[in-house]
């Protein structure tokens, strides 16, 4: 209980004084197509897959894809072989794996989140260091350094797989923690000249307005930043201290167990959206509601991927 607490403190206030910064807010919104809905549901359970512990285990993949809990049946259903798994870093655990999808020509690259979100809220280390993404680009301490740790391999074995598959699109995806190291990999990959979509589900602020301008800005792909009605991760770290997220965001309130339908997910631009996952009901939070997306997206993650309160 001491810990909802704590989190409905920080939220509360971080919603309070995320109304004094009028520039990144924003109001602007459309309904989803159903063809960004087709591909949110898909690349949702690409990061469900990361979660499982027999797509992660063996460095040079050879793998298909899947779900041992049954949240995965597209990916299963079409022809996706792993080609790179990584798991459990010295530091932070960072944990992923890259899939090829001959199926619809794809590369994927996806990261687990955190297996306890509780650990999480503890662990998130808020202040920023200076990265090399970009002049001023300041992001938070701990997600930096779990992709400081994946990328020599992740971007080596991202550069193998394109000589292999030229036409492959790059598409990078994760939940949680998952979603904010996604970021920062999705900024590097494009910032050396690949294109590549974004789709995070759940996903913490990385940074501050020049890291989120930034990588909102950089062209090159589609940014798809996912959110659920009263998760409470996506509202840390607090706007007071300085963090505001990427753009754009697709909000999903449909409740937990219920899987959204289009008509569930509004899309809004900007990097303060009140409308959204921030300002709607900033006195809930649901810690279940970041473990339910299109599915349960953590299942695999077995009796250690805990949402309580």
């Amino acid at each position: 209980m001491a810990s909802a607490l704590f989190l409905q403190l920080i939220a509360t206030f971080s919603f309070l004084l995320s109304s004094c910064f009028a520039g990144p807010l924003s109001l602007q919104s459309r309904a989803v197509s159903s063809s960004d809905y087709d591909k949110l549901s898909r690349f949702e359970q690409f990061a469900a897959a990361a979660y499982c512990p027999g797509n992660s285990n063996v460095a040079s993949g050879g793998k298909k894809l899947t779900c041992a809990a049954g949240n995965c049946p597209s990916v299963e259903a079409a022809d996706v072989e792993t080609v790179y798994e990584f798991q459990n870093s010295l530091a932070t655990d960072v944990t992923g794996y890259i899939a090829v999808d001959k199926t619809n020509g794809l590369t994927v690259l996806a990261f687990r989140g955190s297996k306890s979100v509780r650990n999480f809220i503890t662990d998130v280390q808020f202040p920023t260091v200076a990265t090399d993404l970009c002049n001023g680009c300041k992001v938070s301490q701990g997600f930096w350094t779990s992709w400081l740790e994946a990328r020599d391999g992740v971007l080596a074995a991202l550069k193998t797989t394109a000589a292999s598959y030229p036409s492959s699109k790059v598409v990078v995806v994760g939940h949680s923690l998952g979603g904010a190291i996604a970021d920062l990999a999705t900024a590097e990959i494009k910032k050396g000249g690949t294109p590549a979509d974004l789709y995070t589900f759940g996903a913490p602020r990385i940074g501050g307005a020049t890291t989120s301008s930034f990588i909102s800005n950089q062209g090159l792909g589609n940014i798809y930043r996912t959110t659920h009605k009263n998760d409470p991760v996506p509202r840390l770290p607090p706007v007071p201290l300085g963090f505001v997220h990427i753009s754009p965001e697709y909000y999903i309130t449909s409740p937990n167990g219920v899987t959204p339908t289009a008509a569930d997910i509004t899309r809004y631009s900007g990097s303060i959206n009140l409308l959204g996952n921030t300002g709607s009901n900033p006195l809930q939070l649901d810690i279940s509601a970041h473990g339910w997306y299109f599915n349960a997206i953590g299942a695999c993650g077995g009796s250690d991927f805990e949402f309580r309160k």
